[in-house]
């Protein structure tokens, strides 16, 4: 019984664009900040190191490394302070939870890309249009 009431109250605060990244991919978080009255949009950009929770609790974690100092930032997927989250890299992993980044150094921090099968064949059959049009 009140699983389905959480379930219920819970359903009124769910994002209805999800947020559609992974383990590893690295994003901008675009977030937005209150100055005042004003209200501006803030990017924070790194690789996502963990996902957690569910529901209305379900929470990601972004990290990025400043001035040689690692930063990382918990963000709750359905907040309306998160704008957008748009994935520039996807990283190929093995893990749930990339921890093990935090005692990385330098170019160590970097992930493989993970290049899909259908992206691969796109860029293939590109650049096989632009042999043949230069020929």
């Amino acid at each position: 019984m009140i699983p389905k009431m959480l379930e219920l109250v819970e359903s009124k605060h769910i994002r209805q664009d999800r947020l559609v990244f992974e383990i590893g991919d690295t994003v901008d978080v675009h977030t937005k900040i209150q100055e005042g009255d004003k209200e501006r949009v803030q990017i924070f950009s790194g690789i996502v190191i963990a996902r957690r929770g569910g529901g209305t609790r379900e929470n990601f974690t972004v990290r990025r490394i400043v001035a040689g100092e690692g930063v990382e930032r918990t963000f709750p997927i359905n907040s309306p302070r998160i704008a957008k989250v748009d994935v520039k890299r996807h990283g190929k992993v093995r893990r749930a939870k990339l921890f093990f980044l935090r005692d990385r150094v330098g170019k160590a921090t970097k992930l493989v890309e993970r290049v899909d099968l259908a992206e691969r064949e796109a860029a293939n059959q590109a650049k096989k249009a632009r042999k043949g049009g230069a020929t």
